[in-house]
């Protein structure tokens, strides 16, 4: 094989791998999925620990913390890490339980803020209390 050969070869292989990434880019915009808004019995949350065995703490926008469970579909579908802002399925029967059902990436948490949806302190996420400020709600009484 001479040299030209391999030039010729190597060409091929760049305008293939060149026409694959434009193939991606586009289906990836067009991929563009709806945005989930949350429903009765749904709340907002972010992810806070992860607990494994599909199971993470998650404080919800309504100030509780609660245990969430990865459901199967979005187990396979989504891989959720702290820090994500999640769409949870509470329970009626189980107030400090609730069902993982949706994650959103980072540009939907943006149009959620922009909805008014959620609060934009999600973003910052400052002094460890996970981008939620409720306040000084907690007040401690000495036992002198």
């Amino acid at each position: 094989m001479g040299n030209k050969d391999k030039n010729k070869l190597q060409q091929k292989r760049i305008v293939t791998l060149r026409s694959q990434i434009t193939l991606n880019e586009n289906t990836a915009r067009q991929n563009r999925r709806e945005l989930e808004f949350k429903r009765d019995e749904e709340e907002y949350a972010i992810v806070v620990r992860m607990l494994g065995n599909g199971r993470c703490e998650a404080m919800c926008m309504d100030g509780k913390k609660r245990l969430c469970h990865i459901r199967g579909n979005i187990r396979k579908r989504f891989w959720i890490s702290v820090n994500d802002v999640v769409l949870i399925a509470l329970r009626e029967y189980q107030d400090y339980k609730a069902g993982i059902i949706w994650k959103f990436y980072p540009g939907e948490v943006k149009d959620l803020i922009r909805y008014g949806e959620i609060p934009d302190s999600i973003n910052k996420e400052q002094d460890g209390d996970h981008g939620f400020n409720f306040g000084n709600s907690i007040v401690f009484e000495d036992d002198d």
